[in-house]
Parts: C-alpha cells; structure tokens; sequence
C-alpha cells in the first residue's frame, strides 16, 4: 500500500534480486510483476549483467510473467483517461524496447472500487483478460453464491462487443493468501514474515516469520491449503481454481518462501489422490489460458462499473474522491501542462529541425514530468491515501517536473524568437504570477487543443491603467480590477482567441492618461445575517451577460435563480456550504479517514452571515461572496467567486457566454470536518445524479438507500463531470480536478471540496493516515445551465476547455524590440493550426523517443541480439491520438463517425509520408492484434477479435467513443 523510496528501493531490489535467483534454481518456479516503476529502478541501478540476462531468459520461458506492465497500478476512481493511458504507454514502451514483450493481461486488485473505462482501456492496449477485487462486499457475496464472479464486461456502451474484455473478481479472500492455519497461532504460508526496510534486521529473522514446512506439520500444511482451495473451487465455474501466494510486501526473501512453497506443493501432487486436488506454479497467463481452453459461454456485463466500494456496512471508501484536494488539483495541472508541452515541442521539432535547443536533453525534461504524472495515478497517490512523507514525494516530484516543462516550452519560444539571451523569459501556467516587474511586459499565450478557441488569461499587474496589443499593434479587449488575493496588485483579464496548437503574443504597457482597457467597478453590499432574512420584501440584484441572467437575493446575499435566456427557463437555484461532522474515535463508533467516509449526521450549514461584493465591468462581471459563521466574525473560511463573460462582437464568444465560472476558497477547516458546496435547484430530477468515469463517459447514479451509511454509499466520484436534470433543462458541474459528488435530495447537487480528519484508529496512526490537512483549497467549477440538446453540444468541448486551458509565459520588453518573423506573426509554431472537428478531441500529439521497431519481428531480434538500446532517441516517429467524444445516438450530429485525413490534419507539421494504426499503448501493430474472443450468449464460436478497419491512404474514420493510436512518419526525418 505505501511506499517510501528509501524504503522502497531497498524492499523492491530485494524482492527482484532473490525472486530472479530463485526463478533459476527450479524450471517449475514462477513469478508475476506489476508495476513498472520499481521493476526499472532495480534494473537501471542494481541488476547486474548476469541478472539482466537471467531476466531475459525467464520471461523467454514464461516464467517470470509482467502483467499490467504500467508504471504503477493506477487508482481507477480519481484518474483522468489521459493520464491512465500514459501510465500504461510509459510501462509499456519500456518493456516492448528492453524485452521486446507485450503484457496481454491485468492484475487490478488494490485500487479501491472498478470502473467501466479500465477494461475498454485494457481492450484497447490488446489485453486479453483483465482481473479485479475490490467491488462492494453484499455484491461480491452474491456473485460469488452464484458462480457469477466471472464475466465478459463491455465497458463503453457505444464499443460493446468490440472491446469487450473477460474479467475475473477475486473471491472474499482476496489477492493475498488466507494465513489462518489451525495448528499454530503464527500466521501460515509467510515464511518470509513481515517485511522491515530500509533497515532489515542483520540475524535474518524478520517479525512474523510462519512456521517452517517439516515432516511434522506438513500434512497439517496441506489439509489446510487444499481446504481452502475447495472451498473456493465451489465458487467458480471451472475447476481450476487461481490461489494467490504473496500479499503487499511479500517475496522479499523469496528462498525461504519458494523452499517452503516446493516442499508443500510436492506433497500435495503425491497425495492427489487423498486431497482431490493437483496444485502446480502459475502465472496470471497461465491461469486465464486454463479458463479460455474450457470453451465456456460466458453472461455479458454491460457498462455499468464497481463504484462506490464498501468492505462493511460503515465502511464506504468514498472519502478518497476528495482526500487532499491540493494533491489531486497540481497533478491534473501538471498533467494539462503536459499535454501541452507535447505538442509544442512535436511542433517545434518538426519546424526546426536545425535548432539550437539539444533534443535530447528536451525529451529529458518532457520525461521527467511523464514519469511523475505516471507515478502519482497509483492507487496510494492521486487518492490522497498516503502519508505526508509520501505525498511531499509525490508533490516534489511534480513540481520539478512542471518546472522543467516550463523551461523548455520558454527556451522554445525564446529559440523561435531569436530573441536576446539576457531578457528574462518565466512561465507561469494558470496561476497568477505575482510580483510581475513594474515595466511593459509581454505574454505568450500557447492553445494545446486543437480547436480554435476564444476566453480570458489572468495576468497580476500593478496599475489599473493599462492597455493590451497583439502583434500587429491592434489593442485587444482587456479588464482590469482589483484582485481577490492581494490588496497591493490588480487582475489584467485578456480576451485571446487563438487557434488550434497555436500561440499569440500580447504586449501589455501601463500607460498615463490613454486607456484601453475596461477598469471593473466594485461594489460592497452590506453583510446580512441569513437567519432573520425578511422573506417579505425580496430585493433581486441581477446580473446579466448575452446567455444568462443570474439573480441574487440581497436579504441573503446568496444566488437566488438562473435565467437562461434563449429559452426564458428560470431555475431556483441556491448555493451553500455545509460540514459533514465526523467521528475520530474508533471507541465511539465509526470512523471517517483517507479512505473513508462516515458522517455522523446530516449536514450542517457553515455560515450565519454572508458578505457580497461585486466588481462590474464591461467584459466580465465577479460576484464575490465571503460566508461567515455568525454576524460578528471577521475571519471567514469559505468564499465564492462567480464570473460571467460578455464577449464583444467579432468574436465566437459561445462557449464563454454560457459558463458560470466558480472559483471556491475552502479552509483551514477545524478537525474531523468534511465542507460541501450544495446546490439546490427546483428542478425535479428524482434525485438521480449522472457522473463521468475518468472523463470518458458518463454513468448514471439513482440514489439508493441503505439500512447503514446511506450518505457515505451515494457519493461518487466526479473526475470532470456530474450533472442533473429534470424532463427539459440541465444543470451540468465541470471539474479541473477530482472531488466526490453526491445528489443527497431532489434537485440537489453536492461537492466536496476539503476533508480535515484525525482519529486514533491504531493502522491509520502507524502509516501516519490521518489527513489532518490545514490548507487552503481553491477549486474551480464551471456551470452550464441549459436544454438537454445545448448542454450536450457544449459540455465535452467546456470540460476540455477547462482541463486546457492556455499556457501562458511571460516576459519582459526590451527597448530595441525583436521583430517577430512574419509567419509567426499570423498564426503559430508552424505554418497552418491543427483543427479537428468539436466532436473529436486530439488527445496526444508527442515524440515518445522510444528506440524499438515497430516491426516486432525485427523488435524481438534486436532484442535477442543484445542490439535493443543502440542509437539516440527516435525524433521521428510521431504519436497521435484522436478520441471521439461522443457516444452512439447521444446527439443528432455530433455522435456521427468522422473521416478525418490524418496527412491534411498534420500539413503545418510537414509531409506525411508513412502512418501505422497501432494499439492504444503503441506496441502492437494492430492489423496483427488478435484478441482472444470468449464465447457469450451473443457470440457463440470462440476465436479471435480484431479491433478496427483500419485504412491505407491515412483517411480514417473515427467512430463514436474510439480512442485510435497512429505512429506518424514525415518526410525528410
């Protein structure tokens, strides 16, 4: 479950260095390996030659087996797709170019709950079986009574029977093996006992160590193993029952496990006759072989997932969708900051190919922030279940990453400039820089996605009169106000329409006397006491932009109601914070902790008194409200900022017109706290919620009681997406990072923003697991509010829209001013934008670097001549992704497929000359990629299932939901 490195290294070297070693001394002996991360620390820093070679020779002969073959088992709950499917790639590219290997199944046991993504995904990177453990314990009960714990699980709707994927659910025992033994009170079948790095004890005698196998126990050894084998055997369809040896931290002595498991194993073969049972070493492969050659038909399981996940009637492991909030928001921007430093560096690669920056070193720091968004989607990472220690890893690991990315993205546009070496160039992603130097400055604003887009970038000044122009010296519609966060500086709002994977270049000068810019009037109103509001005399102060008119209460201070003005619906809406409180006390009952959720009662609202200031202004308007706990506090801990946009003519201002934007500042909460944003509406939606899955696609989420813990079992996670409605109108929540998201009445809407716990549950106090978390969080969520038909045209483009938003990096004007090359003047790194249509989404554009041939013929015979990791980096070879963003009949026009024309999409990059179709990971080739097929009432022969059609002339078409994955050539590389 945790990991510290130190200790880490230390226990994970062990592991590799006396598995391999064992591995050799018996033909019969096997092994599975997961995660990537620490399989390659051993091997880039402690295997020797000898070992390297062993490792080789084990995997040839199938007995040490990779499954999964991520950098880490990632949490299914909390991740993005974007950031599953780079986790995946960076494993896999290392395994395909060190081994010339493809890992073809999965071993999901530990993250807390399924989701329906992960085996679509897993279809997709050419899996042919995928393995779970962790779903509700009344539903595993049920499945496992009646044999139904194996299934074929079509994850995507829209996908079904094409990347359909047969799935195992561990049985209630679980992924580790039961160490109940009735004849010593040690526990049985851990030789090696408890693992203690990084300081091992120095007699080899670790805590906990099971009794050794001897003629004496041996029989008492087997009759318990078998006992439990049978009684699992009765759970399953088939007779073979898979009986996992180890458990988190085990093998670390693996001689003493492997000798002891021999003895054992060899007993029970000789005595098959009285025990009923044969028993042989396996992998996770050989174990699904075993099932598939059964020729069994199997029931189908539709898109519905595993989520929430309960252990026991007061334990729902729903608090983790919200557990350090900061952590899941920096590595969602870290990972956004990714995506877009991909594609600029592809662009620029491309563009000039005799550039001065080193590529090499580039692709260093590109990957430096590839491995730590990979290594925090772990299930103990972006879940916030890990210790301090652990999570400051995590944290530093990310910001040396962004730091590096954003270095290379300013020295690329510093290269592309030609401009002087000495003026400063910093970037700064989202964030407001502060502390801007008092002179004319410029920013270059960078468009990751590709699709034109119109909205505003912050920048901090500190003059209110200021004006902003683009390249051509034309002023551009700007704001300035006072900021929300210092009293010493102002916020320059920027309207920038910029096209696909384009940047544009702004100056902005504080000037005396001639002004361009809006200045924003702020007005306070007076603080009222919410609990004597007069409902008698309602006073209504509007706020109105082209899409909506908003309504606030002012004898409350609080939103009142939401005109959408196309259609004239009035929603009554109200927003308020509340506080789950919670107990930390085991011997008062049950606990809320990292993972865990369990409130002791209903909510309780925060506050007595709200204050309302609102700064008007041509562009935007804030509404900025301050929730305080009663009339004479003056510190509060909760705040809203709303923003509205009016866009000016000339520009497509459709899908800034139609967003409430929220930023929320929450903390530091007192302890054992849980805050909710609530909103409530009058629309009648039979508390039903709809919430996305890792932002691919969207499930339905009836609330449902329970006879304990109903709150705690009805919140979900909300990793982009959550929405209401009634017959007629929406309202449609967007997130820039994971929270948990509950509808816990009619037309309500939950959020949790912050959770503050301490208890003394003794695990929880050992690991340090008691998220006392003092900080300040400061979420943002867009609200769309319209008719089914607007919300579906707008919610997709908006949830990406908010996930990237632009890169902007600043720097300072010298007097003798760079003149830009003309053709950068237009538009952007290259000659034309990407565009594809707003029902696509260009969901990678990078250089991976990897080394292998994506001739596997040709791989594995590099592989086997020793010849893998000659030779620099490969710059040539592109990695596109393009992912359709609807599903079937979900709109009239968007869920159609797209032809797309891979060599025009990619024109402004150069020449296509070559494009492959490959597995979603990159490894397979997929005209050769031939999934198992299991036989379902539907599908009644077995054989293989080929995923797509794929086309010569790179004209392809993009069919609803498809993720398609294309290494790209181009001429003259």
């Amino acid at each position: 479950f945790f990991f510290l490195q130190e200790s880490m290294h230390a226990y994970a070297a062990n592991v590799y260095t006396t598995v391999v070693e064992e591995l050799m001394k018996g033909k019969q002996r096997k092994f599975i390996a997961v995660e990537q991360e620490f399989f390659r620390l051993w091997w880039d820093a402690v295997a020797t030659d000898t070992q390297k070679q062993q490792v080789h020779q084990l995997l040839q002969e199938g007995r040490l087996e990779f499954v999964i073959g991520g950098q880490v088992m990632h949490d299914e709950a909390v991740t993005l797709i974007d950031d599953q499917i780079l986790q995946l790639t960076e494993g896999h590219g290392f395994l395909y170019e060190t081994f010339g290997i493809r890992p073809q199944f999965s071993w999901h046991i530990d993250p807390f709950g399924a989701s329906a993504t992960t085996p679509t995904l897993f279809s997709l990177a050419g899996f042919n079986a995928h393995l779970i453990s962790r779903i509700d314990y009344d539903l595993k009960a049920d499945m496992q009574k009646n044999k139904k714990l194996q299934f074929v699980w079509q994850g995507s709707p829209s996908l079904s029977e094409r990347q359909e994927i047969f799935t195992h659910v561990m049985d209630q025992y679980s992924y580790c093996t039961p160490s109940q033994i009735p004849f010593s009170n040690r526990s049985g079948f851990y030789w090696n006992g408890i693992a203690a790095f990084p300081d091992p004890p120095k007699d080899g005698v670790y805590p906990n160590m099971s009794l050794p196998v001897t003629d004496t126990n041996i029989h008492l050894y087997a009759k318990t193993m078998v006992a439990n084998i049978k009684e699992r055997a009765a759970w399953f369809r088939t007779s073979d029952v898979l009986w996992p040896w180890g458990c988190d931290k085990q093998f670390f002595n693996a001689s003493v496990q492997y000798s002891n498991m021999d003895l054992l194993l060899d007993y029970i073969n000789k005595h098959s006759d009285e025990f009923g049972v044969t028993v042989q070493y396996a992998t996770v492969g050989d174990y699904f072989q075993a099932i598939y050659s059964r020729n069994l038909t199997w029931e189908i399981r539709d898109s519905q997932d595993f989520l929430p996940y309960s252990t026991e009637p007061f334990q729902a492991w729903t608090g983790f969708y919200t557990s350090r909030s900061t952590l899941k928001g920096i590595a969602r921007r870290a990972s956004s900051l990714l995506y877009a430093g991909e594609s600029f560096f592809t662009q620029y690669v491309r563009k000039h190919p005799a550039s001065s920056i080193c590529k090499c070193g580039a692709l260093k720091q590109l990957q430096s922030l590839r491995w730590a968004v990979s290594e925090v989607q772990h299930h103990d990472g972006i879940t916030g279940t890990e210790s301090p220690k652990v999570k400051d890893m995590y944290m530093n690991n990310l910001m040396y990453g962004i730091f590096n990315v954003k270095k290379l993205m300013a020295s690329i546009i510093f290269d592309m400039n030609n401009a002087k070496k000495n003026g400063e160039v910093y970037s700064s992603v989202y964030n407001k820089d502060s502390g801007i130097p008092d002179v004319d400055q410029y920013v270059v604003v960078y468009n990751p996605l590709a699709w034109n887009i119109t909205t505003f970038v912050t920048v901090s000044v500190n003059h209110l009169a200021m004006s902003v122009y683009d390249e051509l010296g034309l002023p551009v519609p700007a704001q300035v106000q006072s900021s929300v966060e210092s009293h010493s500086t102002y916020d320059l709002y920027i309207l920038v329409a910029i096209s696909g994977l384009s940047y544009r270049r702004y100056s902005i000068k504080a000037l005396n006397g001639k002004q361009s810019a809006f200045i924003g009037r702020s007005v306070k109103y007076k603080q009222k006491d919410i609990t004597r509001a007069d409902q008698e005399s309602q006073q209504l102060l509007p706020v109105v932009n082209n899409c909506y008119q908003v309504l606030f209460d002012q004898n409350t201070n609080l939103m009142h109601s939401i005109t959408e003005r196309e259609t004239n619906q009035t929603v009554q809406l109200t927003q308020e914070f509340l506080e789950y409180h919670v107990n930390g006390d085991v011997m008062k009952g049950p606990i809320s902790d990292n993972y865990l959720l369990a409130p002791n009662a209903s909510a309780v609202p925060v506050s007595k008194a709200v204050g309302l200031e609102v700064v008007f202004g041509n562009l935007m308007t804030e509404i900025r409200q301050y929730f305080y706990s009663n009339v004479t506090a003056q510190d509060y801990i909760y705040a809203v900022y709303t923003r509205m946009y009016t866009v000016p003519e000339g520009y497509d201002g459709k899908l800034l017109c139609h967003r409430i934007e929220q930023e929320y500042s929450v903390g530091p909460l007192e302890l054992n706290r849980e805050a909710v944003l609530r909103t409530s509406t009058n629309l009648n939606t039979r508390q039903l919620l709809y919430t996305d899955s890792n932002g691919y696609q969207i499930q339905k989420r009836p609330f449902k009681a329970y006879m304990n813990n109903t709150v705690a079992r009805n919140y979900y996670p909300m990793v982009q997406t959550a929405y209401i409605e009634d017959d007629t109108t929406r309202l449609m929540l967007l997130a820039e990072r994971a929270h948990g998201v509950s509808s816990q009445g009619n037309g309500q809407v939950e959020v949790m923003l912050h959770r503050r716990l301490w208890n003394n549950l003794q695990w929880d106090l050992n690991y340090n697991l008691t998220l006392n978390d003092s900080s300040v969080v400061r979420p943002v969520i867009w609200l769309i509010l319209g008719s089914k038909d607007v919300t579906n045209m707008l919610y997709r483009t908006s949830g990406l829209a908010l996930e990237h938003r632009p890169v902007v990096m600043f720097g300072a004007l010298s007097e003798d001013k760079p003149k830009l090359p003309i053709q950068l003047q237009q538009n952007s790194v290259h000659g034309s934008p990407v565009t594809v249509p707003p029902n696509l989404h260009l969901q990678t554009l990078s250089i991976p670097g990897w080394r292998y041939s994506s001739n596997h013929a040709e791989q594995v015979h590099n592989v086997h001549m020793g010849k893998q990791k000659q030779g620099d980096a490969d710059f040539s070879r592109v990695l596109l992704r393009i992912r359709h963003l609807y599903e079937v009949g979900e709109d009239p026009v968007l869920s159609k497929p797209v032809m797309v024309n891979l060599k025009s999409l990619l024109n402004g990059l150069g020449s296509v000359i070559l494009v492959e179709e490959r597995s979603l990971t990159g490894t397979w080739d997929v005209n050769t990629l031939k999934r198992w097929k299991w036989k379902t009432a539907q599908y009644t022969s077995k054989g293989f299932s080929n995923s797509t059609e794929t086309s010569e002339n790179s004209i392809v078409t993009v069919h609803p939901k498809e993720i398609r994955t294309f290494f790209v050539y181009f001429q003259g590389q």
